[in-house]
């Protein structure tokens, strides 16, 4: 993916914040601290668009990345932090709750889960809440570099089993050592040319 201009749109708190230019979204979910951030300016080629904090559950809003004017990724809140107050928890969910939802160019959702670790509950129920809402889904398996590759098929097949999850795709991503994100590029593009989105792909 040729990468010609990026631009933080909107934080969104509400959906009458959201763009409605009719442009294909992709939103990235996870737990705090999973390395979401991270995962996101791996795949844009930057350091610090997305927020990377040592603190989680800084992220509270809804960010909407425009990527070469012509499809977002959308960030969304941190999950499963347990120091966070109840009440900005609660109102975390209904700001998601409110995008998934509302959102009329949500094309899929891409959970991303600790490859070290099993899901937790907090993740089952992030999966189970977007097959509710009938949104395709894909896992991305971040700090890929933290287990060796031999490892990676007994740690997608816990991830299936504990979700119960069907996807075609577990899909793992190292930040650190810029591992995995052509694969996903190219699964993204391929979202986007399935629902019949032209994307400039060079």
């Amino acid at each position: 993916m040729k990468l010609k201009s990026i631009e933080l749109v909107i934080s969104a708190m509400s959906k009458t914040q959201y763009p409605h230019d009719g442009l294909p979204e992709v939103a990235f979910v996870g737990r705090s601290n999973v390395g979401k951030s991270s995962a996101i300016n791996t795949l844009l080629n930057r350091r610090s668009l997305a927020r990377v904090s040592q603190n989680p559950g800084k992220t509270r809003t809804i960010n909407f990345y425009k990527i070469n004017q012509e499809f977002y990724f959308v960030d969304l809140p941190g999950y499963g932090y347990a120091k966070t107050a109840k009440t900005e928890r609660q109102h975390w969910g209904t700001v998601m709750q409110e995008y998934f939802e509302n959102s009329q160019d949500l094309r899929h959702i891409f959970l991303l889960l600790d490859i070290r670790h099993e899901p937790k509950e907090d993740d089952i129920l992030m999966y189970k809440y977007a097959v509710y809402y009938n949104i395709p889904v894909t896992i991305i398996a971040t700090k890929a570099d933290k287990i060796s590759k031999g490892a990676y098929q007994k740690a997608f097949s816990i991830m299936r089993k504990k979700l119960d999850y069907h996807g075609e795709k577990i899909l793992p991503i190292s930040s650190l050592k810029k591992t995995g994100k052509d694969e996903i590029w190219n699964h993204i593009v391929n979202i986007f040319e399935q629902d019949g989105y032209n994307i400039t792909v060079e």
